[in-house]
């Protein structure tokens, strides 16, 4: 739901005029470490720092080294109060810590994203899983609210009553 959200956003933003750049944190972090390695740093930053929307999608999905998040906190700090930023996450920002290797990092790197930022929070069923519920095992059900999708309406005319029984 919310990596939708944001790319309706960034739709939104592109017809408006922007430009939006997006991407995974996984690949922002893959592309950022390349750069380094190859002395390209400062101008990778700049192409990421020149679009007007960035948005970093799956943010807590998968682990980031500490040197990954170095990278990425030199990212927000070159972007902070000079361009907007979709991020989302599928962890509070309480677990950023863990999620980035360095909680004296993430500490930063909230502090920068969360200064002029509005946070929009949803929670409710997974809109992907909800068919396949009773397969999620209970403990994983427990911590991902997950719900069975609602009966199917029914279409089309309602079944004649003969006799005040439904005629199949």
């Amino acid at each position: 739901m919310l990596s939708h959200l944001a790319t309706a956003l960034g739709d939104a933003a592109v017809k408006a005029g922007r430009s939006v750049y997006r991407a995974t944190l996984a690949e922002l972090i893959e592309d950022l470490a390349q750069a380094e390695r190859e002395g390209r740093m400062p101008e990778k930053i700049r192409f990421y720092a020149r679009a007007s929307l960035l948005i970093v999608d799956e943010i807590g999905y998968l682990p980031i080294t500490r040197g990954g998040a170095n990278l990425f906190f030199q990212l927000v700090n070159a972007r902070y109060e000079k361009g907007a930023m979709i991020l989302t996450s599928n962890r509070g920002f309480a677990e950023w810590g863990e999620v980035l290797g360095d909680p004296v990092v993430a500490t930063a790197l909230l502090d920068r994203l969360l200064h002029h930022a509005v946070v929009i929070q949803i929670e409710g069923a997974s809109y992907r899983l909800r068919a396949h519920a009773d397969l999620i095992p209970d403990y994983v059900r427990a911590n991902a609210p997950i719900s069975p999708p609602p009966p199917p309406k029914r279409r089309g005319r309602p079944p004649k009553i003969k006799n005040g029984a439904a005629n199949h």
